[in-house]
């Protein structure tokens, strides 16, 4: 009966699928995301219509992603992907692939991630997919950033800063901003570390009147990292307290996380370890509920660094040890690093021989590993606040070492263009 019942019931055509889509978008502009979720759902049940079956679950996509539910993104994704190739459209696989890759980035899942860009950007489709891939660059940077590789996550990043500016996409570029703000927290360079999100910002002053107030709100994060990491905490706090208000309002929830870490790391700066730890632990309450891995690693080094300021060496090394398997799960080896520096610095206080040894073996496999040294002076790059310098290469420098010395093309490419026997 049930059976027969299902078959008698009405499907939903094509116009009445596009009716039902912006109802829904409607509805979740207006902050009412149940009722969205609702609607696309019955649509999602009910349509037809392939290219509306593709659409809605675009919606779904995007709306999980925002509420931080990052597994049901990915199912969505693979559903989405699944309808692409039936409808054989290479426009549409290659937005399914876009989003199958951010899924695995939100994920942490950083090879797949790479691996589906580079099956986008090798998609023959029309102008519209061509569209798509600074999206593409954006994602694919993100991935090499999570796996430290800095210097490919660059040039995703210029490529994605190119494609906005061809396009004239004001949105892109603000979130490609916001990017490379994050990337010059990690090569410690704290000045263009504040200039990007500074930028973005302004992107969403100029042009941002329509737009979502998830982009204010993340230009905000990024601002309130780099003044934290300048030791300009008053100003660390302004921004994340804005940039809060907004993840609230919006059940922004992996923003929210963000902003809880954040905030954690401010109190530790401030060695105000009792304010700092409860907003540790609810930053890893949420970022292990939504299955950011990363930002787990980031809350058990500030944990450890809470621990040592207590002298607490042994819950220290246990911090220490939760992010290092979880940097290990992920490939992030500036994690590891950081994590062999803080081990090192225990067991030499400790007078620890044996265990100082395999942690500073460990410690230069990771920077060897990283390739983060000046490719003039040979001096690291990331162990302090410097100026640094990208060639349009991407390989980076002190900006002292290319002022000093001057050049005319990038040592290190001129390095590994000469052929043994040659040099």
């Amino acid at each position: 009966m049930n059976i027969f019942m299902r078959r008698l019931a009405p499907e939903m055509g094509q116009d009445q699928t596009k009716q039902q889509i912006e109802k829904g978008l409607r509805l979740y502009q207006s902050n009412q995301t149940d009722k969205a979720l609702h609607v696309w759902t019955k649509v999602l049940e009910k349509t037809s219509d392939p290219g509306g079956k593709f659409r809605v679950l675009g919606c779904l996509i995007t709306a999980h992603s925002e509420m931080g539910k990052y597994k049901d993104m990915l199912k969505y994704a693979l559903d989405q992907i699944d309808t692409a190739r039936e409808m054989e459209d290479p426009d549409y696989l290659t937005e399914g692939y876009l989003n199958l890759a951010r899924s695995n980035e939100k994920l942490c899942d950083f090879q797949k991630t790479v691996s589906y860009c580079k099956t986008c950007l090798n998609m023959q489709g029309t102008t519209v997919s061509l569209q798509l891939n600074g999206q593409v660059c954006l994602s694919m940077g993100n991935a090499f950033l999570g796996l430290s590789v800095f210097q490919k996550a660059l040039e995703s990043y210029e490529k994605a800063l190119r494609y906005a500016h061809n396009n004239d996409d004001k949105m892109l570029e603000c979130r490609v901003c916001c990017s490379l703000g994050n990337i010059y927290v990690h090569l410690k360079d704290y000045e263009k570390a504040l200039f990007f999100p500074c930028k973005a910002a302004e992107l969403v002053n100029d042009y941002g009147k329509g737009w979502s107030l998830k982009y204010r709100a993340m230009s905000q994060y990024h601002m309130s990292v780099a003044y934290r990491k300048l030791e300009r905490l008053p100003d660390a706090m302004e921004c994340c307290e804005e940039s809060m208000k907004i993840a609230l309002q919006h059940s922004d929830r992996p923003l929210q996380a963000l902003c809880l870490l954040n905030f954690a790391d401010i109190h530790r700066c401030r060695r105000d370890v009792d304010k700092a730890f409860p907003r540790y632990e609810s930053a890893l309450g949420i970022m292990t509920e939504i299955g950011n891995r990363l930002g787990q690693s980031h809350v058990y080094l500030g944990v450890a660094k809470c621990w040592l300021l207590q002298k607490e060496l042994d819950k220290a090394l246990d911090s220490l040890q939760r992010a290092q398997e979880l940097a290990d799960g992920m490939g992030n080896k500036l994690c590891a690093l950081k994590v062999h520096c803080l081990s090192e610095g225990i067991h030499r206080t400790r007078g620890q021989q044996e265990e100082l040894r395999e942690q500073v073996v460990k410690f230069l496999q990771c920077v060897e590993e990283l390739e983060l040294y000046c490719g003039m002076c040979g001096e690291s790059i990331g162990d302090r606040d410097q100026k640094l310098q990208a060639l349009p290469c991407s390989h980076i420098f002190h900006l002292k070492c290319l002022q000093t010395n001057g050049t005319k093309g990038c040592p290190k490419c001129f390095k590994s263009s000469m052929k043994p026997g040659f040099v």
